[in-house]
């Protein structure tokens, strides 16, 4: 099981099942990035393994940004890089995995290179470990939602078969209420946050029978 209370200390988050995937979701500028993330630099100081598909950032920051969370100078770390200008897989200086794709949008190379990713961390020894996918609504933006629903639901069968705890950000201010329902149905729960006079909180809805309670979000 994954307990993930260390960074969110919610009790819904204390034993989550291998195999589980968990949406972030909330509005633009409200730190999911940094909480999926934080999410993973947990596990990596439990030893655990790390693949991060970003949308957003070059693998070198990325690279560098997760060293700066972990404390970490090395660490069993993936990376899916969907803005590079090169196409295929390579080890960094950093000895890190990096497989590049076109766009945001190419969710057959993505698929790739996250299944090389967890094949070479499970060759190394690495026996669990977390993704991190940042974000979905990058993705929505070059192709449709059910697309996005069919890539999600098959990620989540492959991340089952590795035993992976899998963390997916949404921007819930960006899409239509049909478009972010058809994409939760993918999910087995979500991590949900709110700003509220200045202040953002966070609760966990779908791993209990009932919500938890929103609580500050360091």
């Amino acid at each position: 099981m994954y307990d993930l209370t260390s960074v969110l200390d919610v009790d819904a988050l204390a034993s989550v099942r291998p195999g589980s995937t968990i949406l972030i979701s909330g509005p633009a500028m409200t730190g999911k990035e940094s909480l999926a993330y934080d999410l993973l630099a947990d596990g990596v100081r439990q030893n655990e393994g790390a693949v991060i598909v970003s949308t957003g950032d070059r693998t070198d920051s990325v690279i560098g940004d997760f060293s700066e969370r972990t404390g970490r100078e090395s660490f069993p770390l993936g990376v899916i890089d969907c803005v590079s200008d090169r196409s295929g897989g390579e080890t960094t200086d950093d000895g890190v995995y990096a497989h590049h794709v076109s766009s945001p949008g190419d969710l057959t190379g993505i698929g790739i290179g996250i299944t090389k990713a967890l094949e070479g961390l499970h060759e190394s020894g690495v026996e669990k470990g977390r993704l991190a996918l940042a974000s979905l609504s990058t993705m929505l933006t070059y192709t449709d939602r059910k697309t996005v629903f069919k890539f999600c639901h098959v990620l989540s069968s492959r991340l089952d078969s590795a035993g992976y705890l899998g963390l997916f950000t949404i921007d819930s201010g960006a899409h239509d209420d049909q478009t972010l329902q058809v994409i939760k149905q993918a999910f087995d729960g979500m991590i949900e946050i709110r700003e509220r006079d200045g202040t953002r909180e966070a609760r966990v809805v779908g791993l209990t029978s009932s919500p938890s309670d929103w609580q500050t979000l360091e």
